[in-house]
């Protein structure tokens, strides 16, 4: 059996080698704007769990919650199926009928920015809960301190909102600030891994954070998502939305770990009901799966690697457009060291051409061009219907719905492909101004 182990690993190292893609030609080969940067070790780390036939969550999930809640320097990771259930848990357990008075009931508040991914606002609606809506800076792309006071009143009981692509919001102030205001704060950490402010990792300020990691992200789980908190009782809630509502904490297949599996009596259950079979929350199954967490754990190894790289391409990218006449170009908030997810361009509205007609000139040179998700929420269809607040102007939400979009600084883009990016949006600009 060894024997035959060691061949498949020799295999599928072969394989993998035999993939690598061909040289870069401008013009013809495509340059995403974002995408999993996969290694041999990454293949080898999928198919030996497979052949270990580990299809549900095991001992690594267990091993890479324990090493990323390390990472971030908080005691709690619970792994779930994409980071869009990371952000409904997160939330979600804000509602729990054990943290008694302070738990957020149907028609409480929440803040959050209208200028963003829609899964850090839909929770707040699938709870019954209403969005607070505030507008972003323009080049930062994210809100202030300042905006989110103004924007409280005397429901608002929580704090909900995300690092704009990569770059930090004011996470320091914004959780002292939730903290002088007993609001509840939950850091969509989404796209923003590896990321600081005041020296600090990103996650690791809120009351709870999330993570994505889907192959867009930081790292790379396929599907995959994770709930952090530094909450004991936070992260006992988290675990018994994601597994079922269930009140029981055992592992699967680990029975009887509290010592009193059929010594409890709760609700209106007879006593001794087996505890494996109590549930104290209306749950959900949100698990992942030991595939997902062996690739996690091997990407994970990484993390430093894909921030410097991500780093770096962005410097190139501002560097070879600075200056250029119509762009407003995207800039770190002050104290903060982005782990960017992408490149954010605004295109003047007095400019002598449109965002529309530069985008199209980069997707006819094979350049992916995204927007800034989607824009100003609250002009979506989604949500004509809901109810929700706005606090103040959201004048910049519009401006980023019809100015702005981005372009990628991933791992997987090479020099070159940077160099060309950068080639590409001066010739036109020149040309056009």
């Amino acid at each position: 059996m060894g024997d035959l182990r060691n061949r498949i690993t020799e295999l599928v190292r072969a394989y993998h080698r035999e993939q690598a893609p061909g040289d870069f030609v401008p013009g013809t080969t495509h340059v995403p704007v974002s995408g999993a940067v996969l290694s041999e070790e990454d293949r080898l780390a999928l198919v030996e769990t497979a052949l270990e036939m580990r299809i549900a969550a095991g001992p690594a999930s267990r091993g890479f919650e324990r090493q990323f809640a390390r990472y971030l320097g908080l005691r709690k990771a619970h792994l779930t199926n994409s980071g869009s259930s990371a952000n409904l848990l997160a939330l979600g357990a804000l509602t729990s009928p054990q943290l008694e008075e302070r738990r957020l009931r149907p028609g409480d508040e929440v803040v959050t920015v209208a200028a963003g991914f829609p899964t850090t606002v839909n929770p707040i609606f699938h709870n019954g809960l209403v969005p607070v809506f505030v507008d972003v800076e323009l080049g930062t792309y994210n809100t202030t301190p300042e905006r989110i006071e103004r924007a409280i009143g005397p429901r608002t009981r929580a704090i909900m909102i995300a690092h704009a692509l990569g770059n930090p919001f004011e996470a320091e102030e914004v959780a002292r600030l939730a903290d002088e205001r007993e609001l509840f704060l939950i850091e969509d950490n989404c796209d923003a891994v590896g990321s600081r402010y005041r020296g600090r990792l990103t996650g690791s300020f809120g009351d709870l954070s999330t993570v994505s990691f889907y192959p867009a992200h930081h790292i790379a789980m396929g599907e995959g998502g994770c709930v952090l908190t530094d909450n004991l009782a936070l992260a006992r809630i988290v675990e018994s939305l994601r597994d079922w509502g269930r009140d029981c904490w055992c592992e699967p297949g680990e029975d009887n770990r509290c010592l009193k599996r059929f010594d409890q009596k709760m609700g209106d259950l007879p006593p001794g009901y087996d505890h494996k079979y109590i549930f104290s929350h209306v749950g959900y199954n949100l698990k992942s799966t030991d595939l997902q967490a062996a690739l996690g754990l091997s990407q994970l190894t990484r993390i430093e690697e894909f921030t410097e790289a991500r780093r770096a391409n962005w410097r190139h990218l501002r560097a070879a457009l600075d200056g250029l006449p119509g762009l407003l170009l995207p800039h770190a908030t002050p104290g903060s060291d982005p782990s960017w997810f992408g490149f954010l361009i605004t295109v003047a509205p007095d400019a002598a051409y449109s965002r529309a007609a530069l985008v199209d000139h980069l997707e006819s040179r094979r350049i992916s061009t995204r927007r800034l998700f989607g824009g100003n929420l609250v002009r979506h269809p989604a949500y004509t219907d809901r109810r929700y607040r706005v606090s103040g102007s959201l004048e910049n939400s519009d401006l980023i719905t019809d100015q702005t979009f981005w372009i990628g600084v991933f791992p997987g883009i090479t020099p070159e492909m940077i160099a060309y990016v950068g080639d590409t949006i001066r010739e036109f600009v020149l040309k056009h101004s």
